[in-house]
């Protein structure tokens, strides 16, 4: 790894935060803890909504358009993190798109395997299209295991006949559950997150559910008729060979999708963007995407 900074970061992250505890409790405290660690100082206005058993935020950063908005789903592996942890990475990507985004706390395995955060994911957009939102103003945006929600609730509407939302906006996705690609091997010493951990994250995600299932791995989707799809990898992640994979097919499908990647950098390296260019640089790519497809809309 030649970026300094990026090779300093993951070695703090090394250092700081291990995926290896047993407890759930104490893995999902020192996530949320840690991520938190790296929050600007950038001052956001929310508001909280509940939905059922659903919690929302609403984030917005300076101006923002009242008709259209970003609906946004947080990463953690399926099992933890939550919208507070991922606050700072909302509030930039609102201050970069001109939007407001709403964050919702999905249902978390293992106490609630899938499919209860696409199920949660999905009725936060209908939500949002109940309330009064047009869906063409409504992007869907995720990041790590949010990334993989923002396509399955994409694949949801689709398959429900419910009306798309105008794009969506995903971070390091994980678009195949059995993991495959050298990447998973050639990376592994250059990101944070290994194979043994993604296989437990697919064995209490799934609790015996078919990894194949197009709603747990979009790459086994039919995904003819979707609207445009941004992705951004980092080189050095070692889900990038699933990604690009994902990416051919989706284009070979029709799909007007676009893949960034940044070189050297490794999973949800967005996150970090207080302390890592590469990082403010990919909110700001993704903002500079969102605005192109609002604007298109006119």
């Amino acid at each position: 790894m030649n970026n300094y900074e990026a090779s300093e970061m993951l070695n703090i992250i090394n250092q700081q935060f291990s995926l290896q505890k047993e407890n759930i409790d104490e893995l999902r405290r020192d996530f949320e803890e840690f991520y938190l660690k790296f929050s600007s100082n950038q001052v956001l206005e929310l508001e909280n909504y509940c939905i059922n058993h659903i919690h929302f935020y609403k984030i917005k950063a300076n101006n923002t358009k009242p008709d259209y908005a970003i609906l946004f789903f947080h990463g953690g592996g399926f099992n933890m993190g939550s919208t507070k942890s991922h606050l700072d990475l909302c509030g930039k990507l609102s201050k970069a798109s001109g939007l407001s985004v709403f964050s919702p706390d999905y249902r978390l395995a293992p106490e609630q395997p899938f499919p209860a955060a696409v199920d949660d994911c999905l009725d936060s957009y209908l939500w949002l299209v109940k309330q009064g939102m047009e869906p063409s103003h409504i992007i869907l945006a995720g990041i790590s295991a949010g990334g993989t929600l923002a396509l399955a609730t994409l694949l949801s509407l689709k398959n429900k006949g419910q009306k798309l939302p105008a794009a969506t906006v995903c971070m390091s996705p994980a678009v195949d559950m059995l993991f495959p690609g050298d990447s998973i091997k050639t990376n592994e010493d250059n990101d944070w997150i290994s194979k043994d951990r993604l296989d437990r994250v697919r064995e209490f995600y799934l609790e015996g559910e078919d990894p194949k299932n197009p709603l747990v791995s979009p790459i086994y989707a039919d995904l003819e008729g979707l609207p445009p799809i941004y992705l951004q990898v980092g080189g050095h992640e070692i889900l990038r060979d699933s990604i690009y994979k994902f990416y051919n097919k989706a284009s070979d499908s029709g799909v007007d999708i676009s893949l960034e990647e940044w070189p050297e950098m490794f999973h949800c390296w967005q996150i970090f963007s207080s302390s890592l260019n590469e990082g403010q640089e990919a909110i700001e790519s993704a903002g500079e995407y969102i605005k192109k497809i609002i604007l298109s809309a006119f």
